[in-house]
C-alpha cells in the first residue's frame, strides 16, 4: 500500500532523477536471454549476486544506463529476494534504480521529509571474468525496493565494471531509458508520494484506452504512473496478482525511427510524444516501448 501523504506547502527545490538501470523478471533467466536476442537485443550474463539466489544479464545503453534481466539461480525457484513472487509469476517489469554520488546524503534528505527509507546496505555480484563488483543500496518507501520509489545505488567499485554499453543496442539505436511506467493502485496517494519525495510539480494527466490505463507525467523525468482505466482489464489484473510496481518501461534513441524500427507504433502520441511497443509475446510477455525523445 501507498503511502497517503501531503506534500509541503513550501516545497524544497526539485529534485531531479536519473535513472541507473531496470528490472526484468522472469523465473528462468536463459529464456529471459533467449527472449530478448531473439528482438536483436544481447543480453550479456553478468553472474550471480552476493546473495546466491539470483543472477542476472545485462544490455547496456550508451547513457551509462541499463536493461537487468534477473531470475532465480535454479529456474523456478522461490529465493530470499524481494522480487522472488515477480519472478516465479513471470511479472516482467519489476524494479528500477537511480544512481546516487553520495547515498548516506540522500538518504538523509529523504529521510528529513519524513520518508522510510532502509539502508544503505552493501551489495555485490561476481562477474564471470572473475571481478567482483562492490555497491551500497537503499530501499525508499514501504514497499519492495525499486516497486514505487525507486531504490538508490552507489558503486564502490569503478561502475565501468558494473555495465559497458552493448553493441546489439547501439546498433538499434537505443541509447537510454527514457521512462519508468509504474502501475498504481491509488493514483493521488502516489503522486502526491512523488511530489513528497522529490518536490516535483503537478504532474500532466491523460487518459490512453489503447494501453488500458490512465496516466500521469512528471514532465522533465523519468516517471510515469498508469491506474486501471477498466476494473476487468490487464492492468487492473496486474495491480491485483502482484500490486503496485513497474509495467513498462521506454526506452529513447537520437532517431526515433531507428529505435523503433522493429516495434509497433501506437495511434496517437503519449504526452505529444511519439511511442511504439515492442511486440510483448516474444519478450515473455514483459513490456518495452520506444518513446521519442522530448
Amino acid at each position: 500500500m501507498i503511502l497517503s501523504i501531503g506534500v509541503p506547502a513550501a516545497a524544497d527545490k526539485s529534485r531531479p532523477l536519473k535513472v541507473d538501470h531496470v528490472t526484468i523478471c522472469g523465473p528462468d533467466l536463459s529464456v529471459l536471454q533467449e527472449a530478448f536476442g531473439s528482438l536483436g537485443l544481447a543480453a550479456d550474463y553478468g553472474g550471480p549476486h552476493a546473495n546466491g539466489g539470483t543472477h542476472m544479464a545485462v544490455i547496456g545503453l550508451e547513457d551509462g544506463s541499463y536493461l537487468e534481466l534477473v531470475a532465480p539461480m535454479k529456474a523456478g525457484t522461490a529465493t530470499e529476494s524481494s522480487w522472488s513472487k515477480l519472478m516465479l509469476a513471470n511479472a516482467g517489469a519489476c524494479a528500477w534504480a537511480v544512481g546516487s554520488a553520495d547515498i548516506q546524503k540522500d538518504v538523509d534528505a529523504l529521510k528529513s521529509v519524513g520518508l522510510p527509507v532502509d539502508g544503505p546496505f552493501p551489495g555485490g555480484r561476481k562477474k564471470p571474468d572473475g571481478k567482483v563488483l562492490e555497491w551500497k543500496t537503499a530501499a525508499l518507501g514501504t514497499q519492495q525496493a525499486g516497486a514505487m520509489l525507486p531504490f538508490m545505488i552507489q558503486d564502490t567499485t569503478p561502475r565501468e565494471w558494473r555495465v559497458k554499453p552493448s553493441s546489439s543496442a547501439a546498433q538499434m539505436g537505443l541509447s537510454s531509458v527514457a521512462s519508468v511506467v509504474l502501475g498504481v493502485k491509488d493514483m493521488d496517494a502516489a503522486i502526491a508520494l512523488f511530489r513528497k519525495a522529490y518536490s516535483w510539480p503537478e504532474p500532466a494527466r491523460e487518459d490512453h484506452p489503447e494501453f488500458g490505463a490512465k496516466l500521469a507525467y512528471f514532465p522533465g523525468t523519468p516517471v510515469m504512473l498508469a491506474g486501471a482505466l477498466d476494473a476487468d482489464g490487464w492492468l487492473a489484473k496486474r495491480l491485483q496478482d502482484v500490486g503496485d510496481c513497474p509495467v513498462a518501461f521506454l526506452l529513447s534513441g537520437q532517431d526515433f525511427r531507428k529505435a523503433s524500427t522493429k516495434a509497433k507504433p501506437t495511434p496517437g502520441t503519449w504526452f505529444g510524444l511519439k511511442l511504439a511497443w515492442f511486440d510483448a509475446e516474444k519478450l515473455q510477455g514483459a513490456r518495452l516501448g520506444v518513446i521519442a525523445a522530448p
